[in-house]
């Protein structure tokens, strides 16, 4: 299954725990360009195709690990889980989305994951071009100022106080950028079902995409 859209509209949160009650795995693509992203800014490598980023895919581990707290990103052996997630990391991952030897890298990698089966993957191209043959697929979408107002309660309940301004217009810039982007852009499709979140709980949400599955199952 696949769950592609926007940031804040709430991709991760849904994901999980529709991952959750099928039993099946979930991996955050998005999280895999945030790593990319922090490992690229540990090593003060410009983000351009090029030997040092050519050098640095070919040395990434890249592994998602279940702990007591949940799912963790590491990185090189080093848990990055927390220090991917600030706004800033957010339109690094954008920055670095677009380079196509890191898309090239990432979607052989996230291929590798999902051929297991029985996975949820969330993102941006995961219907669209990861995996366009997926049995269920979703795009979740919400208005700026809905999205903007979770992901400000996301990074205060982190500690990091940004202005919901600030915040929304990084969405906006985001949204561009990953929408008008010429490798893999940002779109629904055209086979995805798409949802709303503006106005609906967590639950809500997740009770529509179980019930797409279900339909799913039913046809065969």
């Amino acid at each position: 299954m696949t769950i592609d859209g926007p940031s804040g509209a709430g991709k991760s949160t849904v994901a999980r725990a529709v991952a959750e009650q099928l039993g099946f795995t979930y991996i955050d693509t998005g999280a895999m360009y945030r790593g990319i992203g922090w490992l690229a800014r540990e090593r003060a490598i410009p983000f351009r195709e090029g030997p040092a980023l050519e050098a640095l895919l070919r040395d990434a581990r890249l592994v998602f690990e279940e702990h007591e707290d949940g799912t963790r990103l590491m990185v090189n052996g080093e848990d990055v889980t927390e220090r991917i997630r600030t706004a800033e990391m957010g339109m690094v991952a954008s920055d670095i989305s677009a380079i196509p030897s890191v898309r090239r890298w990432l979607s052989a990698l996230q291929r590798s994951l999902g051929e297991a089966g029985n996975t949820v993957l969330e993102g941006r191209d995961m219907g669209t071009v990861v995996f366009p043959d997926a049995d269920v697929k979703v795009f979740l979408t919400a208005s700026l100022d809905a999205r903007g107002e979770r992901r400000a309660a996301e990074l205060c309940a982190r500690g990091e106080a940004v202005a919901l301004e600030h915040i929304i217009q990084d969405l906006a810039q985001r949204d561009r950028n990953d929408s008008n982007r010429d490798i893999a852009p940002l779109r629904k499709a055209e086979d995805a079902m798409e949802i709303d979140t503006s106005a609906l709980t967590v639950a809500e949400v997740v009770e529509r995409v179980m019930e797409a599955v279900q339909r799913r199952g039913n046809s065969g």
